[in-house]
């Protein structure tokens, strides 16, 4: 059921504030309008069965022959902050209006990209996992940049490490910092001196994971507001822990720097932990008809 009606957009519309203008951009085949189809699943626009698979933007016959988008398609869409999120400090209310455009991936229709960004003011730029950054990754990183656009990464296509590949935490880990890492390196290339600190890294909040296909996708706020009451701290002071080389000690319930425990022990990284291992345990239950495990 769709969340909005033409009145309720038009009255947010009142506020240009609360206004965003988002182009969807990246390699072909990485995922785009997949996640589009989720976000108008989760604006009640389509079914959530019908998430990834439908293409709802890919409407002419020949984008479905094909299997990929052509042509930029655009749609608006009603957004509403959740009320732990902390909220941009010129919007009114919690009540967005998203403008998204699905442009396309492959090089032969740059142009369609280009026309995209420059009516836009922000990028998702989707990367499959296994892929990592590829040639067209970095075309329309660059245009991006080009036209002042601020990036958001979204590495995609995460249920591939999980099921397809069956890498550990740590491996899924490593290929995530390998794609934050070419992404940022053409963002050193390619930035505007004007646009500022674009840099992506997971706990500013510009990097999110996501299995479109499937219909899921966390950013690492979403767990420090989970995790916070269990460690008693902040969740803007947890997240800096969930990344980067922060291992959880079991034995003395401390974080440390340091991949040993002092007992000998190897300790985990905290991304590991308490994000990849409890979505690895989903992955295994599901495919072991483990009804137990999820109820869990």
């Amino acid at each position: 059921m769709v969340k909005f009606n033409i009145e309720l957009v038009r009255s947010i519309m009142e506020n240009p504030s609360n206004i965003r203008n988002i182009s969807v951009i990246a390699h072909v085949d990485h995922g785009k309008s997949s996640l589009v189809d989720l976000l108008l699943a989760a604006a009640g626009m389509i079914s959530m069965e019908d998430a990834g698979s439908v293409r709802a933007t890919d409407n002419r016959p020949d984008e479905k022959a094909r299997g990929i988008t052509i042509k930029s398609t655009g749609v608006t869409l009603y957004f509403e902050m959740p009320k732990q999120s902390k909220l941009p400090g010129d919007a009114h209310g919690r009540e967005f209006v998203m403008n998204l455009i699905d442009s396309p991936g492959h090089v032969d229709f740059s142009s369609e990209v280009t026309a995209a960004l420059r009516v836009t003011d922000g990028g998702l730029v989707l990367v499959d996992m296994v892929e990592g950054v590829c040639v067209q990754t970095e075309t329309v990183l660059r245009q991006a940049l080009t036209e002042s656009v601020v990036p958001v990464l979204v590495i995609n296509k995460v249920d591939r490490g999980f099921m397809e590949l069956k890498w550990d935490p740590e491996e899924i880990y490593q290929s995530f910092v390998k794609v934050i890492e070419n992404a940022n390196v053409i963002i050193s290339t390619y930035q505007n001196e004007n646009m500022g600190n674009v840099f992506l890294a997971p706990e500013k909040g510009n990097v999110a994971f996501s299995s479109a296909i499937q219909g899921w996708s966390f950013s690492l706020n979403k767990f420090a507001r989970f995790y916070a009451e269990k460690f008693g701290r902040p969740a803007d002071k947890l997240i800096e822990k969930l990344w980067g080389d922060n291992f959880y000690d079991p034995e003395t319930k401390k974080w440390t720097t340091k991949s040993v425990s002092n007992s000998g022990k190897p300790l985990q990284r905290g991304f590991c932990k308490f994000i990849l291992e409890p979505i690895g345990t989903i992955f295994k239950a599901c495919e072991d008809a483990d009804h137990d495990t999820l109820k869990k």
